[in-house]
């Protein structure tokens, strides 16, 4: 990949030139493109590349290592022996569209209508970029906290618009409220809210979220709400922005299977919005993938009705797995960021006279077996500097396998 070290040997994300071809644009966004112009891989193919090389515990790349509920695959099998293995409908097929709206009124009180402000995507990133190709232009701010998902910089660039971000720091990595309003201008045109955030693991309080509204508001703005970790809180609520006052008419909301039901390769997800809005994302949706995934579509709507002690559980479980792998990460010398939401654990290398969390990363594999993600990696090389001692390490993995890299990283101290 291109040299990804804090001092930011990228380009800019954001002055990006208007004459570059979509895909260098599209690089840029997501770190992949050095100033000298040689395409690099992804952070997540070069950390797993390693890990596999090295015999490693791969806890870099977010993805579950045990499938979801019996009754959703048996729902699955069910619908492609019934013959569901055609073309679904554009925005999907009706009993999916109609869970979502269901879930969304269970659990949040809101009330999208299942045949026009609801669509069914090929998982949330899919929703996010047709989101975003359907309302921003060349010139257009998007504005995203930082660090962010590495896609969105990668889609923000592909549309050919300025990605401008808004800090957030440890130890809690909720933002600034004053830097967050410094950064929204007259050519804020979408807000893209991640929330519960990955990379951080912060699930934002309502003070934040209001603020968010409020600013939207003011410059116009329309926020693209991307909560896939909405079920993954440990002791605090998630509060879809949705449901605040004035956030209804200008906020579309997008969710998935793959990480409330660990089915991330069946990439099933959803959008919930005002009418005018989703139809102008199932405008570009439908010229992207059109649709996907017939029989797992009727398998998730299985899903969305499962019980409220399925959702509690699976919280539960992730929050005994995130503590497993947090008592290991002390023990390697870390200062730990316990994560409110999501699977992904933050940790700062600092304490063990480390500021190199890029350089860690590509060590950490031979040095005890473990793989994790630097978080400079997910940031402008200004954020980069800020974030350049940060590592992220999944758990949404066995037990056991957390147990296991939990006494690897607690030799690290004695190996460095």
């Amino acid at each position: 990949m291109a040299d990804m070290s804090p001092a930011g040997s990228t380009l800019p994300l954001n002055t990006t030139a208007h004459g570059s071809s979509p895909w260098q644009r599209a690089a840029t966004g997501a770190n992949l493109l050095s100033l000298d112009g040689n395409l690099g891989v992804t952070i997540f193919e070069e950390m797993t590349t390693l890990a596999i090389s090295s015999g490693a515990i791969n806890l870099g790349q977010g993805f579950p290592d045990e499938d979801g509920p019996v009754e959703i695959k048996a729902a699955a099998q069910a619908a492609i022996a019934a013959g569901a293995n055609q073309y679904a409908p554009g925005k999907g097929i009706t009993e999916l569209r109609e869970a979502v709206a269901e879930h969304q009124l269970r659990f949040y009180g809101l009330t999208p209508d299942p045949q026009t402000e609801v669509v069914i995507t090929t998982g949330a990133t899919e929703a996010i970029a047709a989101s975003l190709l359907a309302f921003i232009q060349p010139g257009d701010e998007v504005l995203t906290f930082e660090p962010f998902y590495d896609s969105y910089g990668a889609l923000i660039g592909l549309a050919g618009a300025q990605h401008v971000t808004a800090p957030l720091t440890a130890p809690d990595f909720l933002p600034d409220l004053s830097r967050l309003e410094e950064a929204f201008s007259n050519r804020t045109k979408v807000v893209l809210l991640n929330n519960p955030h990955n990379p951080t693991g912060a699930v934002f309080p309502q003070e934040v979220l209001e603020k968010v509204v409020e600013l939207a508001r003011k410059y116009d703005a329309i926020i693209v709400s991307d909560e896939v970790y909405e079920h993954l809180t440990f002791g605090v609520t998630h509060i879809p922005v949705a449901s605040l006052p004035g956030a209804a008419e200008r906020t579309l909301t997008i969710s998935s299977a793959g990480k409330t039901f660990s089915f991330t390769g069946w990439k099933i997800g959803w959008l919930s919005g005002p009418q005018d809005l989703v139809a102008a994302v199932r405008t570009v949706k439908q010229f992207l993938t059109y649709s996907s995934g017939t029989p797992f579509q009727s398998a998730i709507a299985v899903g969305l009705a499962l019980p409220d002690t399925f959702y509690a559980g699976i919280a539960e479980t992730l929050r005994r797995k995130r503590d497993i792998l947090s008592e290991g990460l002390r023990a390697a010398g870390f200062n730990v960021f316990t994560p409110r939401g999501t699977y992904f654990i933050n940790v700062d290398t600092e304490p063990l006279g480390i500021k190199d969390s890029v350089d860690l990363a590509r060590r950490l594999p031979g040095l005890v077996g473990v793989a994790a993600i630097p978080v400079p990696v997910f940031c402008h090389p200004e954020g980069a500097q800020r974030t350049r001692s940060l590592l992220r390490f999944a758990f949404c993995k066995k037990t056991s396998v957390l147990e296991e890299a939990a006494e690897r990283l607690a030799t690290l101290k004695d190996l460095l």
